[in-house]
Order: C-alpha cells, then sequence, then structure tokens
C-alpha cells in the first residue's frame, strides 16, 4: 500500500516523534503529533503558574492580612477620632449654650430686680406728682413715670422686651436688631441689648431725679416765698402741721423711727415729700388767715390810724378802714373761720365778726343784712352780708377790721400780703 505523502517543510520531509511502549511481547508504539504536544505543554504551563500562585499566596498571606488588618485599624482609628472631635465641638456648644443660657437668666433677673424697683417707686410718685400739680408747681406733668417703659431699637425696655430680642422675637418695627446675619452668640446679643435696657433705663432714672429735684426746689421756693410773707405780716408757719378740723386728712398711729433713705432715688424722694409738706403747710396757714379783700375793685376812703371823729370832731382812733360801697353791695369772707357774731353790734351796727384760729378774727360792720349765723363755718370769698349804713356810720359804706387777740391791727397789712400770695396760692 503506497504511502501517503508526508509533510514537508521546504521540501524535506518533517520526523514524527514515535513512542514505543513495550510490556511482555506486547509492543505498542504511539505517534506524538504536534498539537498533541502543545496542549501538553499548556498543561504544564498553566499546573506551574498556579503552583507558584498558590505557593506566593500562602507565603504573602500573612503579610496582606497584616496589611488589611492596619488599614483598617488606621481606619478605625481616624473615624474614632473624627468622632471624638465631633463630640467635644458638641460639648462645647453645649456648654456655650448653657453659659450663654445662665448669662442671659441673670441678666433678665438684674433686669427685673431694676423694674421691679423702679415699680416699687410708682405709687409714691404717682401721688407726689398729682400733689405737686395740684400744687401748681411748674413741671410735674413732664416727670416719667416708672410704668412709662422706654423704647430701645422699636422695643420696649423691659424685661419682656429684652427676653423678646434674645430669644430672636422680631419686633414691630426692627431699627438694627438683625443679629441672626451678623453671627454673634445669645450671650453677646444678650449683653448688647441689656446694656441698651440698662442704659435706658438709668437715662430714665436721672430724668426723674432731675425733675424731682426740681420739683422739690420749686415747692421750697413757693414755701419760703409764703412763709416769708406770713412772718412780715407777724405770723410763723408751723412746718408740717396737719390741717385742723379736716376730716378728710385725719392722720395717726404710734410714732416709730423714720426709715433711713437706701438711695439717691429715696432721698429725693423723702425730699420732695418736706418739701411739698412745707408748701401745705403754708398754704394752709396763709387761707385761714384774713389775706382776702372782702370788696375786691372797691375804693378805701378811710385807713386804719387816729384821724378826727365825724360826729365829734376830735381825733380818735380808726381800728379798721372802709371801703365805698352802695347799699346792698354783697360782702365777702376774707378768710376761712367759724362765725362769731352775727347781728346787731352797738356802733358797729349790723356785724359779723369771723374767728379764724390763732387769736385772729375779722369784723364786718354796718352791713344792712346779715347772712350768716353764729356758728357757721365759712371759707375765704364765701358772702357774709349785704353792706349798708347801720350803726354809727354817715353813709353807705364798709367798716372792716382785723383784730389779734382782741387788738385792733392794721388791715392793710393783710391785703397788702394777699395781693402777694396771690401768685403763690393755688
Amino acid at each position: 500500500m503506497a504511502e501517503r505523502p508526508e509533510n514537508r517543510i521546504f521540501g524535506k520531509r518533517a520526523q514524527q516523534h514515535v513512542v514505543i511502549l513495550a510490556s511482555g511481547d506486547k509492543i505498542r508504539h504511539m505517534t506524538i503529533r504536534p498539537w498533541m504536544a502543545a496542549v501538553t505543554f499548556c498543561f504544564a504551563g498553566m499546573f506551574t503558574v498556579g503552583y507558584l500562585a498558590a505557593t506566593s499566596y500562602l507565603v504573602l498571606r500573612d503579610d496582606l492580612i497584616g496589611a488589611t488588618m492596619a488599614r483598617q485599624a488606621r481606619m478605625q482609628h481616624d473615624y474614632e477620632d473624627r468622632i471624638s472631635a465631633l463630640r467635644a465641638q458638641v460639648d462645647r456648644v453645649t456648654s456655650r449654650q448653657l453659659l450663654d443660657q445662665q448669662v442671659v437668666e441673670e441678666k433678665v433677673e438684674k433686669l427685673m430686680q431694676q423694674q421691679l424697683a423702679l415699680s416699687e417707686r410708682h405709687g409714691k410718685l404717682d401721688a407726689l406728682l398729682n400733689r405737686a400739680e395740684d400744687s401748681g408747681i411748674e413741671g410735674a406733668d413732664g416727670v416719667p413715670l416708672p410704668g412709662e417703659k422706654p423704647v430701645v431699637d422699636g422695643r420696649r425696655a423691659d424685661a419682656a422686651g429684652a427676653i423678646d430680642a434674645v430669644m430672636g422675637i422680631a419686633p414691630r418695627k426692627t431699627t438694627g436688631l438683625a443679629y441672626a446675619s451678623t453671627g454673634e452668640s445669645v450671650a453677646d446679643r444678650a449683653d448688647r441689648l441689656f446694656s441698651k435696657v440698662t442704659l435706658s433705663l438709668k437715662d430714665l432714672e436721672h430724668e426723674q431725679l432731675d425733675r424731682i429735684q426740681s420739683l422739690t426746689a420749686g415747692a421750697s421756693e413757693t414755701a419760703d416765698a409764703i412763709q416769708t410773707i406770713l412772718r412780715r405780716t407777724g405770723f410763723e408757719v408751723a412746718e408740717n402741721a396737719p390741717p385742723e378740723n379736716d376730716s378728710d386728712s385725719a392722720i395717726g398711729g404710734p410714732f416709730v423711727e423714720p426709715m433711713s433713705a437706701t438711695n439717691a432715688f429715696e432721698e429725693s424722694i423723702n425730699d420732695l415729700d418736706f418739701a411739698l409738706e412745707r408748701l401745705d403747710s403754708a398754704r394752709r396757714t396763709a387761707r385761714k388767715l384774713p389775706f382776702g379783700n372782702p370788696l375786691p375793685g372797691s375804693s378805701i376812703t378811710s385807713r386804719f390810724g387816729n384821724r378826727t371823729d365825724p360826729f365829734l370832731g376830735r381825733l380818735a382812733l380808726h381800728a379798721g378802714i372802709d371801703f365805698r360801697a352802695s347799699s346792698g353791695t354783697q360782702i365777702r369772707s376774707t378768710g376761712a373761720g367759724t362765725v362769731l357774731v352775727a347781728g346787731r353790734t352797738g356802733g358797729y351796727g349790723n356785724m359779723v365778726e369771723i374767728d379764724h384760729g390763732g387769736g385772729v378774727t375779722t369784723r364786718y360792720a354796718h352791713l344792712s343784712q346779715v347772712l350768716v349765723k353764729p356758728g357757721d363755718h365759712v371759707e375765704i370769698n364765701d358772702p357774709v352780708g349785704l353792706s349798708g349804713t347801720t350803726g354809727r356810720s354817715t353813709g353807705p359804706h364798709l367798716h372792716y377790721e382785723v383784730r389779734r387777740n382782741g387788738k385792733a391791727i392794721d388791715p392793710m397789712r393783710f391785703l397788702t400780703a394777699g395781693m402777694k400770695l396771690t401768685t403763690y396760692m393755688d
């Protein structure tokens, strides 16, 4: 049988590799093909690479595991450091908030105490200001009261307004309280706001002190002026004497040593109270004395002193002054007092005599009609009778006398003093 043509390389026949296996009488042979050699070589290479890789893994495994664990430990440490930093930051913020809250609470407490002190002054100050206003002291109606809260940056200058600002509650009219955009802390915000509120309250207190001192000076000057006029007339004013027979002003109680003033404001209040008491005492004394005019606008026809008697034609004492008045003209009391005599009295004709206290009396003589009766209480300018010409009189007129302890004194002293007192009496 003819053989197949063999592979030729460059015209030569390629030699094939034959493997012969002999076992006893049996002989086997196997031809190794090129592809079989290639497959065998590939398997051998793969086995070798796998063996080397497994060996390398077993050798380097501990190092790889150690490196991985070290990297994980570093990552965990970094995370723990970050968590610790965040926790410390949270603690700092919490501590700052607690400190801020404590600062705010302390300032609110201080502001509340200031506001409470101003409120406690309100009652007495309000009463004194009403007294000063009723007494006609200038400036009494312009004193700010503790209840009148000033305004700071569109907010009330009190504890409530300050708390609203610190908590971020917007005022109705904001003029500079946009704290959120400035980045300042609550404590800084509270300190700045409470400083403004405290300064505003201090300004209010200083303004009150200035006004109270001004009122005290005005009341003292008025009281001094009235006392000077009374002293020149021959009367002294009892300091802080209570009104007589005045049930509306009835006062009393056991004697207790006075409280000492604890601050300038209390001292100024006491000074104003004392000055108003002096003024009230001086005015009460002046109202009881006959400083009025029994016939305003009427001319005087005969003055106090020695004169020629119209009936006897010789020198005699005229114990009063005569006012020109037509019959029926209304005669008014020159001061408050109690009627002692009301009727016919010798040469006085129809006469009214009024007791003003302190030994001072006034007489209104030659009346055509008496309008009061003994025991009546009259106030200044109350009508007591009508002018006439009864008694020892040459014609219609009013004979007016002022007596002290029964002795006649010149009524002109009282009339002149009364004109000066007009500007000081309410």
